[in-house]
């Protein structure tokens, strides 16, 4: 699945850049009151790239089952007032618990961390996607 090929985040204008990682171009039409980016356009831009780790981490479950956000935790930390980047990251001990439960029970959660920091490197947003992933059955 190509992640830019989801409606939402081709609504936003969301990108891969040069380094491969999912990018948020500053933009006005993503602006809250403050001129500054809007947190809502925050929470997408990295909730859309937990989902593109759990893609890269999982390859091989692409097609075989179904991903749905149960939770989310977001703090965010500062204006983001230029372009953002967002970084994902698994925890390898989540990984594994996953791994465990989703082949004994065909369904499990896994968490992905996410921050978003903006082209001068400050962290806008950290946040945490907890995904609900069930086994398709054939």
């Amino acid at each position: 699945m190509n992640i830019l090929e989801i409606p939402f985040a081709k609504t936003l204008g969301m990108e891969l850049n040069s380094n491969g990682v999912l990018e948020l171009p500053f933009s006005e039409r993503i602006h809250n009151h403050l001129q500054t980016i809007h947190a809502s356009a925050q929470f997408a831009l990295a909730e859309t790239a937990s989902g593109a780790a759990l893609l890269q981490r999982f390859p091989e479950l692409e097609g075989k089952l179904i991903p749905v956000l149960r939770d989310a935790q977001v703090k965010f930390r500062k204006p983001a007032q230029q372009n953002i980047m967002a970084y994902p990251s698994l925890n390898e001990e989540a990984v594994e618990k996953f791994q465990q439960q989703f082949s004994a029970k065909g369904r499990a959660l896994i968490p992905v961390d996410v921050e978003v920091k903006d082209s001068a490197g400050t962290v806008t947003c950290t946040a945490t996607y907890t995904w609900f992933m069930q086994g398709i059955e054939s």
